[in-house]
């Protein structure tokens, strides 16, 4: 007689038909558009208006600035706020202000404390709405879809990257308002395709969150992070790389515009680097498979070392777009080794603070880079801007390779997720933070967001890497 199966348990349904998940994936898709649209036309407009790459510089590392002072608050908020109608906040006042510079840049009458004020108030809006964003992920997608979502995580922001980018030259050259309308535009649809979404507030401590004080529980967030080695190194990993490729991709769009490389061009150039991001993301569950956590970080600091002086050679736009497409390949397998850990390991309550942490030590990149690189290259002209660039990241390549703590994140073909018997996550240091473990919830809630916690990110004001 044949053996009777048991009924097999419920099938997860495939991530393409996650309705929530989709509404949120091209939500921020939209805002990614957007923004990289006007990241693009920022420097370029600064130089129309002035013809200074230090003020070009300066305007975008203000947004990243205002991410970088208001990271840390805004996660602490988050763990505290409804964070679907955080979201619909920050597109209406992206959107309004937005709109205000479209105005002045139509009337002929902008002037840098404009695009100053209003990559400011973009940069505040970044910090909000990534991390609710990001901490709502978990809410909307089961445990067994980790590694394939946080991978189209990833293509998505190099979805938007290719989409902005691609365009904004093009529509730059046609008229300078034209990118910052469609950035307006973008968050307008983000906003209905919000109005959709259905999340759950965030968990709450019984003994009531609020009542230890806002500035008790922003230590907490912090202790959760610094107490975990793993994190703390792979956090200054992404400081090193983002502060240096963004330095050289910024060199190379002010390089390529002031040699006189047509504007279709120059888009086409930050298109391609779109493009290696979501070939990258489409190949990354294989390759981080292949290479294990570890290898999977490497990858990306020795893919920028190499490329890096290379990209002196190159003759034209869509040559430099090559090898910004090789830079932009690997990231995001690191981005699904780094970011699949970090939130495994903390808890819903704390993953607010987690992702506004990680956005202020990445911020300091961000902030930092395009200024410096704006000021290379006035001082020392494109070419050695880029060399002392390389230099610098085949130094932190060869700190991180010898690293003892990454040496322990995990071998090629180890498990995708780092477990304890009690099927709580852990690090290699073992139970170590405040609560020495992830904090109780259902399966879904220790599933990974975001597009790249911890891992260097496209020059995007945050959030932000290859």
């Amino acid at each position: 007689m044949a053996t009777r199966q048991p009924p097999a348990g419920p099938r997860t349904r495939p991530l393409w038909r996650n309705r929530d998940y989709n509404l949120l994936w091209m939500s921020r898709t939209c805002t990614e558009a957007g923004f990289n649209a006007s990241l693009m036309a920022f420097p370029l407009l600064v130089l129309a208006v002035t013809g200074s790459p230090a003020q070009a510089g300066l305007v975008t590392g203000v947004n990243a600035a205002a991410q970088l002072v208001a990271g840390v608050p805004a996660g602490t908020l988050l763990d505290r706020w409804n964070r679907r109608a955080v979201m619909l906040g920050c597109e209406v006042a992206r959107g309004a202000v937005l709109m205000m510079l479209v105005w002045t840049v139509w009337r002929d009458t902008v002037e840098v404390w404009h695009m100053v004020a209003t990559a400011a108030v973009l940069g505040l809006c970044a910090a909000l709405y990534d991390p609710a964003e990001e901490a709502s992920l978990p809410h909307v997608v089961p445990e067994g879809q980790l590694a394939t979502a946080v991978s189209m995580n990833h293509a998505r922001s190099n979805i938007g990257q290719l989409l902005g980018t691609g365009v904004s030259g093009v529509l730059f050259g046609i008229k300078h308002v034209l990118p910052f309308a469609a950035n307006a535009v973008a968050h307008a649809f983000s906003f209905v395709l919000l109005l959709f979404v259905r999340l759950p507030r965030p968990a709450r401590d019984r003994g009531g969150a609020f009542e230890r004080g806002f500035w008790r529980e922003t230590a907490e967030g912090l202790r959760w992070v610094w107490s975990h080695r793993l994190i703390r190194v792979t956090a200054l990993c992404a400081v090193a790389l983002n502060f240096l490729f963004q330095i050289v991709y910024l060199v190379l769009i002010m390089a390529a515009q002031q040699e006189g490389v047509p504007s279709g061009q120059i888009g086409m150039m930050a298109a391609m680097f779109g493009v290696g991001g979501i070939l990258g993301a489409l190949a990354a569950p294989r390759l981080h498979g292949w290479f294990g956590r570890r290898l999977s970080v490497l990858v990306v600091f020795w893919a920028m070392a190499v490329l890096a002086p290379l990209s002196l050679t190159a003759s034209s736009g869509p040559v430099l777009g090559l090898f910004l497409t090789g830079m932009a390949f690997f990231a995001p397998t690191a981005n699904t080794a780094v970011s699949t850990y970090q939130l495994l390991a903390t808890p819903d309550r704390l993953r607010g603070r987690l992702s506004g942490i990680i956005g202020l030590v990445s911020g300091v990149s961000a902030a930092l880079g395009p200024m410096a690189g704006g000021l290379a290259m006035e001082w020392m002209g494109a070419r050695w801007a880029i060399v002392a660039a390389a230099v610098g990241t085949a130094v932190t390549a060869v700190i991180a390779t010898l690293s003892p703590t990454l040496r322990g994140f995990s071998p090629p073909g180890g498990g995708t997720e780092p477990k304890r018997e009690d099927g709580h996550a852990d690090g290699p240091d073992g139970p170590d933070g405040p609560d020495g473990g992830p904090g109780e919830g259902t399966v879904s809630e220790h599933v990974p967001g975001g597009t790249g916690d911890g891992v260097a990110r496209a020059p995007e004001g945050s959030r932000r890497a290859p």
